[in-house]
This record gives C-alpha cells, sequence and structure tokens, in this order.
C-alpha cells in the first residue's frame, strides 16, 4: 500500500478534532497538527486543545511543544512536520494532519518558497515606524517598494506588511520576487477531507465554543499571557480581545462579543480560502462513516 496523508480541514469550531480521532484509531495510526497557535504550551484553552483523554487516546505531534516566546514561521514547520511524517511512513501506511492554518496546510501539501533570514536591525526599526506612525506609514512604504505585493496582500494584515519590509529592505529585492508559488512534488499521496455545515449552524458552534471557553478559564489564561501581549503569536482571537479588556478599553461583556464575531469571521476567512482548492473533498461533520470510506476506496486506487 502507497503512504497516504490524510488532511482534515475545514473552519474552526466545525469538529475537525473529534473527526481526526475517529480515523486516526480507525487507521491505527497518529495525527500531526497544523495549527499555528496550539504548537504553544501556554495557549490551551483559546486554541481549543485536544483534551488530556484524547491526546492520550491517540498520539499527537507539534501541539504544546513550544513557548510563545520562540521564534516560529510556516518555514520551520513545514522542516518539522515533513520529518516527522517521514518518520511515521517508516511504520504506517497512513499517517493525519490535522487543523485549520491554511498557509500551513499549503505549505504541507504544496510547500514553501524560500525566503531569505530577516536582519534584525532592520525588523526592530519597522516595528518602531509602526509604534510612531501606524500601519498606514508602512501600508505606503511597501507600495512603494513592492508595488506588485501591495495589490495582493491583506493590507489589514499587519504581520503580512511588516514580514515583506523585513525581506524587502533586508534583501534590496522586493518581497514578491520571491515568492514563485511553485508546487512541491511530495513523496505520498495526499486526501485532503473538508468539513463545513450551514454557516448559520456553523455560527452557533462557535458561539457556544467561546461560551464553553470562558467557562473553562479563558480569562485566567489570557491573564497568564497578558505581560506578553506584543508577541507576535498572541495577536490572536480570544486573546488579545481580553486584552483589550483587560486595558479597559472595553467592558468584559463587549470584549466576549467580540472574541465570537472575530472568529465567524476568521472561519469565513478559512472557507474563502479552502474554497480555492479543488482537491478537496467536502463533507458534513456528521459523516464520519462516509468519510471513512472515502478515505478507504481512495487508498485502494491508489
Amino acid at each position: 500500500m502507497e503512504k497516504t496523508l490524510i488532511v482534515i480541514l475545514g473552519p474552526t469550531g466545525i469538529g475537525k478534532s473529534d473527526l481526526s480521532i475517529n480515523i486516526a484509531r480507525h487507521f491505527n495510526t497518529e495525527i500531526i497538527s497544523s495549527d499555528s497557535r496550539q504548537i504553544f504550551k501556554e495557549l490551551s484553552i483559546g486554541t481549543a486543545v485536544p483534551s488530556l483523554s484524547d491526546l492520550k487516546r491517540v498520539k499527537h505531534h507539534l501541539i504544546q511543544n513550544l513557548s510563545i516566546r520562540d521564534d516560529y514561521n510556516a518555514s520551520k514547520y513545514e522542516t518539522d512536520a515533513l520529518k516527522i511524517i517521514s518518520q511515521l511512513f517508516q511504520k504506517k501506511d497512513t499517517v493525519i494532519l490535522c487543523g485549520g492554518s491554511m498557509l500551513y496546510i499549503d505549505t504541507i501539501c504544496k510547500g514553501i518558497d524560500i525566503i531569505p533570514d530577516v536582519n534584525q536591525e532592520i525588523h526592530t526599526q519597522i516595528l518602531k515606524e509602526y509604534n510612531e506612525n501606524g500601519i498606514e506609514h508602512l501600508r505606503l512604504k511597501l507600495k512603494n517598494i513592492d508595488p506588485d505585493y501591495y495589490n495582493i496582500v491583506d493590507l489589514k494584515n499587519t504581520n503580512r506588511i511588516i514580514h515583506a519590509l523585513d525581506i524587502s529592505l533586508t534583501t534590496g529585492k522586493p518581497y514578491s520576487s520571491y515568492r514563485k508559488g511553485l508546487k512541491k512534488i511530495r513523496p505520498f499521496n495526499i486526501i485532503k477531507i473538508g468539513l463545513n455545515t450551514d454557516r448559520q449552524k456553523l455560527y452557533d458552534r462557535i458561539n457556544l465554543r467561546v461560551d464553553k471557553m470562558i467557562k473553562n478559564g479563558l480569562i485566567e489564561e489570557a491573564k497568564n499571557v497578558y505581560p506578553f501581549r506584543q508577541l507576535n503569536a498572541l495577536n490572536t482571537v480570544g486573546y488579545k480581545e481580553l486584552f483589550d479588556y483587560f486595558d479597559k478599553k472595553s467592558d468584559l461583556h463587549y470584549a466576549i462579543k467580540k472574541i465570537k464575531t472575530n472568529t465567524r469571521h476568521y472561519a469565513k476567512k478559512q472557507l474563502t480560502w479552502f474554497k480555492n482548492d479543488d482537491e478537496i473533498h467536502w463533507f458534513q461533520p456528521s459523516q464520519k462513516n462516509e468519510i471513512i470510506n472515502f478515505i478507504q476506496n481512495s487508498t485502494q486506487k491508489f
């Protein structure tokens, strides 16, 4: 049997973790997380890390093995995840990749462009300009330096704008010149399973999950990491809204409401990204048996 990577993806709150555990138990295999925030050990409740009992039922990789202080990115994730996949394929025919971080999933399935390292002094200067002059200043700077990337980047995404400026100013070449977008050929087959449901059902699931996170101690967890709120790892839905509450910029009721709103917005963004991938086979969260049958039939064709 050829080696197969089963990718479980979909919007936040849809039930990916539960499905991946069921599939892993059926195929007697292990799970690699493709969640860019579950990888940090300080973030548990707000990132919906699987319960201790679920982690005991099936072995998971790349969950809570780093600190929010660690420098981590998609390129490092590609190296780490591919190494684990290779090791698991020595004893397993199937391996599961589960999560909703779009770039991390694409990094494993398609590869990532090789981007030069950033000059730390330049990065510090860009952050200084951002703090003193705001995001619009950086947008105009990017427009002058790299108009091609400026025309396609999400101008509301501060991190991507800063990263593009970091690379452009470090190398003296436009960031867009490094984005070749060439798909890498992996030495294993890939089956992508997408979960989705009626939008209102999804939004209801998200709202209930946020309420559960609050009940389980998200506010206390956010307080524990509040001193490090400037770190990129904490520019995350569920934490930044509570940071505003701690800073007395909002009351608790409004902060919780914003967490729900911003989580729904993120889910919509995920679906928009995934809908552009015609390799994904879509199912409802309740179709566990149908999904397992589909995977079995698909692996027999390889």
